[in-house]
């Protein structure tokens, strides 16, 4: 599947979770995105752009260790029109990455070479991501659904049980360098 314009926010404040129009089409959620696109839809206020940048920093870092094959799913209140549901910007954004681990790497090497970042506190406080992470080759394929059907059954729905969509990136560094130029231009004075 190739990445799909982010759907606005339908009245409920909330991406839809399928397009309904044609309820059994493919492109629902996740819905597939680029990077990009989310630093241009989402960077609209300066807490908005503060949690976009944490978010493309704790990429930067998942890629210094070699996490560059898998996936991202991002939800959370920054998707929402949270400034409008419930009078304040949003803290942060939740994001499970579904990564591959590097071949030059065990899983315990890629923990000691950087503990901070599989420390899901530590995230939070230094990036402003609610991250969660998923290897990929390590796990049983029955753990992987899963952990997928876990993460889908809480995403598709707020707490107060309304349905609604999230979407999901590629953790390749393709479209790292220009969501953070983008998010450069729409900030005050080009820089952060």
């Amino acid at each position: 599947m190739s990445d799909v314009v982010i759907p606005g926010w339908n009245s409920n404040g909330v991406i839809p979770p399928i397009d309904p129009t044609n309820p059994t089409s493919f492109e629902r959620s996740p819905y597939e995105v680029s990077l990009t696109d989310l630093v241009l839809r989402f960077g609209t206020s300066l807490e908005r752009q503060e949690v976009l940048n944490g978010f493309l920093l704790f990429r930067s870092e998942l890629h210094k260790v070699g996490l560059t094959r898998g996936v991202q799913w991002l939800d959370g209140s920054f998707l929402e029109n949270i400034e409008s549901l419930e009078s304040r910007a949003p803290n942060d954004i939740d994001v499970v990455t579904f990564y591959h681990r590097p071949n030059s790497y065990t899983q315990q090497e890629l923990f000691k070479a950087s503990p901070r970042l599989f420390n899901h506190d530590n995230v939070k406080e230094d990036y402003h991501v609610d991250a969660y992470l998923i290897n990929l080759d390590d796990n049983t394929p029955e753990f992987l659904v899963s952990s997928s059907a876990y993460w889908y059954s809480v995403w598709s729905h707020r707490r107060n049980l309304l349905w609604k969509g999230y979407l999901q990136i590629d953790l390749s560094q393709t479209h790292d360098a220009s969501a953070i130029d983008n998010l450069k231009c729409m900030t005050n004075g080009g820089t952060l």
